[in-house]
């Protein structure tokens, strides 16, 4: 099977992690991501072996709030409980997107910095496409959307 090369540009760090039921989607992102030049900084699990999806939720989202990435994925089997997980970690606005104007409009209007998927709800080709699609998003800035999310920030307290 051939695959069609998409680049990155300019390059990203992106901390990407999963729980054993994300683990071979996590994979095949990984793979994706770095065949497009981008930087992955793999927060586990490495295995199929049980683990509780919080704990790498909240691995990814300290990785983005602490600059050592800009932005994160984590994948569970429904995305739900990793995304309330990452939304835990001040500074994170995460979401669940199984369709590709959730994955850009949330990162243009929200600011969204980590994407959580479900690994039992999507496949592989749409999962390249959700994340091609949020990690080429870009915040508009636009007055509204500013407005909004500092009232979003203010929630946190």
């Amino acid at each position: 099977m051939q695959r069609r090369l998409w680049l990155l540009s300019p390059p990203m760090r992106i901390a990407l992690g999963a729980d054993h039921a994300g683990y071979d989607l996590k994979q095949h992102v990984a793979a994706m991501l770095a065949e497009s030049g981008a930087t992955v900084i793999d927060l586990g699990t490495h295995s199929t072996d049980p683990v509780d999806y919080p704990d790498f939720a909240a691995a990814v989202a300290r990785a983005v709030t602490d600059g050592r990435a800009g932005r994160g994925i984590v994948i569970c089997g429904s995305g739900a409980g990793a995304c309330v997980a990452a939304n835990k970690v001040r500074g994170i606005r995460a979401a669940v997107a199984h369709d590709t104007y959730t994955a850009h409009q949330a990162v243009e209007h929200d600011d969204v910095n980590v994407l959580c998927l479900g690994s039992r709800v999507i496949g592989q080709n749409l999962a390249d496409e959700l994340v091609k699609t949020f990690v080429a998003a870009e915040f508009t800035h636009e007055e509204r959307h500013v407005r909004r999310l500092e009232k979003v920030k203010a929630l946190e307290g």
